[in-house]
């Protein structure tokens, strides 16, 4: 409890000191407190290792980079919902920590009920398996396809709430959620992107919850492990936000891990098997148990993978549009085929009687 303390008063720091003045951060803000996170995240780590052995420390890297991982892809949508809103700059840090703080609510409330029912259901982790293994197909599809699809449910409710309730689409009034105009009470944009950052926030802990048990059962772990992973959200959404899009193939990655850990989940599961109409109740001895180890290789050997696979195309596609708009400047100075008749002077001109 006091690691939990200590997280939320360095939150609530960053929240209420660091977030109160509505600005666009600087490099130098997000790098320093981007790197003071991760830092404590590591630091958290060791000390877990250490004190309390090689498998929890192990299960608090694992979980922890999962959720970090997770939380990135996070940001694409973020952009989108910025983008689609048109927040201001400004403005955007200010929605940013809402959006972390109902994430942190969110989560902590599944973790506990997640928690609970894994300690008096055992085949919840079948449940949970199968959850993670739909979500990675249904993920792997999404970034296989080439639609850019906006999400059906946020726009929904979006356009339902602007349709009962009287909005301004005006952005003067800064970070309030209801101002008067026109001697009207009015709701202002802030209230949309608070909306859309929770839907976001509660769709994407129910893909993350069960991931994380998957790697420890551990709820103070699993608690810590996603506070760390919320910590510096902010600040890497502006500090590497253009540098997201070359992340191409992230998608598919944690499609991969995603489905690495659901079937770890239904190993578990067979593991500890107790419903009566498979094996008649009793466990599968034949199930491995994927230990720590080879979990956190696994994460980190597709994260990196993905990273560097991602780099890799983004660099030859900008190679290849550079080549594409130098042959086009090229055509628009010649001319389609060629050199421009008019400029040269060995043509003769037909108007010429002279023929020269």
């Amino acid at each position: 409890m006091i690691f939990v303390g200590a997280m939320i008063v360095v939150l609530l720091f960053d929240v209420i000191i660091l977030g109160r003045r509505p600005h666009v951060p600087s490099n130098r803000e997000t790098g320093t407190a981007l790197g003071f996170y991760v830092g404590l995240a590591v630091a958290f780590g060791i000390y877990v290792w250490v004190v309390g052995g090689h498998q929890l420390g192990g299960e608090f890297f694992a979980g922890w980079l999962t959720e970090y991982s997770l939380s990135v892809d996070n940001l694409f949508i973020f952009i989108i919902i910025m983008a689609n809103l048109k927040v201001p700059r400004m403005y955007q840090q200010y929605a940013l920590l809402v959006g972390i703080v109902i994430a942190l609510i969110l989560r902590a409330i599944f973790i506990m009920l997640g928690a609970q029912a894994i300690e008096a259901w055992s085949w919840v982790f079948y449940i949970f398996g199968a959850f993670l293994i739909y979500t990675a197909v249904k993920l792997a599809m999404e970034n296989l396809s080439d639609d850019d699809e906006e999400d059906e449910g946020e726009s929904k409710l979006i356009k339902f709430v602007q349709r009962v309730l009287p909005f301004t689409e005006s952005w003067e009034h800064g970070k309030k959620m209801r101002a008067v105009e026109n001697g009207k009470r009015v709701f202002t944009p802030m209230l949309l992107v608070i909306l859309a950052l929770g839907m976001t926030d509660l769709l994407f802990a129910l893909d993350s919850i069960p991931a994380i048990f998957g790697l420890t059962q551990d709820p103070f772990l699993v608690l810590m492990a996603n506070i760390f992973a919320l910590m510096g959200l902010r600040q890497l959404y502006f500090l590497i936000g253009n540098l997201l899009q070359k992340l191409v193939y992230l998608g598919i990655g944690l499609a991969v891990l995603l489905a690495f850990i659901g079937v770890k989940l239904i190993f578990h599961a067979m593991h500890v098997n107790e419903l009566p109409f498979l094996n008649n109740g009793e466990p599968f001895l034949w199930a491995p148990e994927i230990p720590i180890w080879l979990s956190l290789t696994m994460i980190v050997g597709i994260l990196g993978i993905t990273t560097v696979a991602s780099l890799i195309k983004s660099g030859r596609d900008a190679r290849q549009r550079e080549r594409e708009q130098l042959e086009l400047d090229e055509v628009s100075t010649t001319g389609f085929y060629g050199r421009d008749d008019q400029s040269d002077p060995q043509v003769s001109d037909p108007g010429d009687p002279s023929g020269r």
